[in-house]
């Protein structure tokens, strides 16, 4: 392949590698706080009534719950029910909120974080592509 033609192929596969590495670590550190930092409570599990035909509900149940200072919060499941783990509705799950931001929520025993670990991988794996592909341009 042409020598001309890997350099603008490495610098937009590295800033490729690049998001996904950032997206992924960003992901993992800020599940990690608030498994550290988070206020535990008990949500109440509410899914929105849908229209025929209409799914966009579905998937992300909303997440009802009180915080320490008496304010209700609703907020959308940062996970969606799944077959193994099923968000039922009028069921309760363990969450833990940012104090400094309640809408900021974890699902306690449902972080996924390998999904964040996987766009660590995929981002660092890209990276090191782009990185050939960089020393074989020059």
């Amino acid at each position: 392949m042409d020598a001309a033609l890997l350099a603008p192929l490495a610098v937009f596969a590295a800033i490729g590698g690049l998001t996904a590495y950032l997206a992924g670590a960003v992901g993992l550190r800020d599940t990690r706080r608030l498994r550290r930092v988070g206020i535990p409570v008990q949500a109440l599990v509410k899914y929105r009534s849908t229209q025929a035909g209409d799914l966009a509900g579905a998937a992300r149940p909303l997440l009802q719950f009180v915080t320490a200072d008496e304010t209700v919060m609703e907020v959308f499941s940062p996970v969606p029910a799944g077959r193994s783990q099923p968000l039922t509705d009028g069921g309760q799950v363990w969450i833990s909120y940012d104090p400094a931001d309640p809408r900021q929520v974890v699902v306690r025993g449902r972080e996924r974080a390998w999904l964040d670990l996987s766009f660590v991988a995929l981002g660092a794996a890209v990276l090191l592509g782009a990185l050939v592909l960089f020393l074989l341009a020059v």
